[in-house]
C-alpha cells in the first residue's frame, strides 16, 4: 500500500468520490477499548465498510471483522477471514440505521467475547471475536460513500 493510499484522502482527492482512512490500534483490540467512528453518509452512497485488520500492510492478512454496509440492499453484512478463507456471513439487523445525507456515530466496543456495536447511542449488533486473541487485530480501515468527520 502506497503513502498516499495510507493517508486520509483530502477534498482535492475526491475524484473517486470515496473516503478511505487507515489507521493503527496500538497495542491490537483489547477488552474495554472503544473505537468512535462519526461520519456523514454522501447524498446517493452505495455502500461503505469498516474493516479491523490483523496487519495495515498486508491485506491478504487475517480480517478481525468486516462490516459492510449495502445501501441498495439495505443489508449490513459482518464477517472475518482466517487463514485466507472467510467465514460464515452474519446479516441479521433490526433494522437499516442508514440514510443518505444524515450524520452517523458508530461505536465498536470491545468485550472479551465480542464486538458490541452501537448506532447512535443505541445497541445494534454485536459480533463474536473469531481471530484469537483479538490483540492481534492490529488496524482499522474504513472506506465508501462517507465523509469522516471523526475517528477515536
Amino acid at each position: 500500500m502506497s503513502t498516499t493510499e495510507k493517508k486520509k484522502m483530502t477534498e482535492n482527492d475526491r475524484c473517486t468520490n470515496v473516503e478511505k482512512y487507515v489507521g493503527e490500534i496500538k497495542g491490537g483490540l483489547r477488552p474495554t477499548m472503544k473505537i468512535t467512528i462519526m461520519g456523514v453518509i454522501y447524498p446517493t452512497p452505495k455502500s461503505f465498510s469498516v474493516t479491523l485488520l490483523c496487519d495495515s500492510m498486508d491485506a491478504s492478512k487475517d480480517v478481525g471483522l468486516l462490516l459492510a454496509v449495502n445501501f441498495m440492499e439495505k443489508s449490513i453484512v459482518r464477517n472475518s477471514q482466517i487463514a485466507g478463507k472467510w467465514g460464515k456471513e452474519e446479516k441479521t439487523i433490526p433494522y437499516f440505521p442508514f440514510t443518505a445525507g444524515d450524520s452517523f456515530k458508530m461505536e465498536l466496543f470491545c468485550e472479551h467475547q465480542q464486538i458490541r456495536i452501537l448506532l447512535d447511542g443505541r445497541q445494534f449488533c454485536s459480533f463474536s471475536h473469531r481471530v484469537q486473541p483479538p490483540q492481534k487485530v492490529t488496524a482499522l480501515q474504513i472506506s465508501g460513500d462517507l465523509k469522516l468527520t471523526k475517528v477515536a
